[in-house]
């Protein structure tokens, strides 16, 4: 297959095609993910972005990979929703270090009507900041997502994790179906979608190729694609898992690059464990956003000053985007914070 044939946007991928990609020549599969990529995007821009966990611990799913699992013993924490104000003070820190995207994580199974508007001001002031807002709060009805999107929330974040084949052996606690249904509503609501997926599970290569194959082929692309390499927590079922071979896990940036050529492939969980070739390799391969800071909810990252270390030595830039004078975006964040000191919801936004 061509790289120019590649480059279409297609929602009709069959397993075999998928296949027959990742069975390529690894320097014919990047050289057609980097072709592809330079028809969509500026090969040496990546997207930056900052993810900040709002509640942590004692989720009520099963998920084997998560270390925020109520079901588990990982020595995590319980925290309850963190504050309005806080939240608002570490995503000016964010835009300050250089990320344009605030992402948001709750460790819930869905949010609960009490908690709901707490999560509104938060999206409402850090889009106030100039930021792009993004969350992931769980499962969603259509009320809660209309809700979100008035807001001014700009991408909601469901993984799919893996195929819907392999799904099973991961979580029980929420159904494949349930996943897509969540998906659907935001699209609906006007929302972006970031999705996507983790290796490392003990999936197969079909189960990787079937992950892609359901993404790709929904009636259009998610924005953002987070390829996750598993984070081993003691406690966790998938603490004793096979290593992921670096090689393919830059063939599941190549491949996502090539069948959803206008997203952004974000290399995402895992990073800490990868040395600076494996991440310039992930680059070439068309990933081209990552999440920014020490720590991605519960699991660390390289830090902000590394990451910009690589950027130089790579000749990469932060991704921009549109925003206001400076001025003027000062003052919003000025006039968000003052807002939420005087509001009641800043003082109890955790009860």
């Amino acid at each position: 297959m061509s790289a120019t044939a590649a480059s279409v946007t297609r929602h009709d991928w069959s397993l075999a095609e998928v296949k027959a990609l990742f069975e390529q020549p690894f320097n014919d599969l990047l050289f057609q993910a980097q072709t592809v990529h330079r028809q969509h995007f500026d090969a040496n821009r990546v997207q930056v972005s900052t993810l900040l966990s709002i509640k942590t611990g004692a989720c009520p799913e099963d998920c084997k990979y998560c270390p925020q699992s109520g079901h588990y013993n990982t020595g995590l924490d319980k925290e309850k929703l963190m504050e309005v104000q806080k939240v608002l003070e570490a995503a000016a820190e964010a835009k300050a270090i250089g990320s344009t995207r605030f992402c948001m994580g709750a460790a819930w199974k869905h949010p609960s009507a009490k908690d709901m508007p707490y999560v509104l001001k938060m999206v409402e002031g850090v889009k106030a900041m100039g930021l792009e807002t993004c969350m992931t709060l769980g499962k969603l009805d259509r009320e809660q997502t209309q809700a979100l999107a008035a807001a001014g929330l700009d991408y909601y974040n469901h993984n799919l994790d893996t195929s819907p084949e392999f799904y099973g052996n991961i979580i029980t606690t929420r159904t494949y179906a349930d996943r897509l249904e969540t998906l659907s509503y935001v699209r609906d609501a006007g929302m972006k979608i970031c999705s996507g997926g983790i290796l490392g599970m003990g999936e197969s290569l079909d189960d990787r190729a079937g992950l892609l194959i359901q993404l790709a082929n929904l009636p259009e692309h998610p924005e953002s694609v987070p390829i996750n390499m598993l984070v081993k927590v003691k406690g966790t079922p998938l603490a004793d898992e096979q290593d992921v071979d670096p090689f393919d896990f830059i063939r599941m940036l190549a491949v996502a690059r090539i069948m959803m050529p206008k997203s952004h492939v974000r290399l995402s969980a895992g990073r800490e464990q990868m040395n600076e070739q494996m991440q310039a390799l992930a680059f070439f391969a068309g990933a081209n956003s990552i999440f920014y800071g020490e720590k991605l909810l519960t699991t660390g990252n390289p830090q902000a000053d590394k990451d910009m270390l690589l950027f130089k030595r790579l000749g990469i830039q932060p991704e921009a985007r549109e925003e206001h004078d400076d001025e003027v975006h000062q003052a919003a964040i000025e006039q968000a914070l003052v807002e939420q000191r005087d509001s009641k919801l800043f003082v109890n936004a955790a009860v």
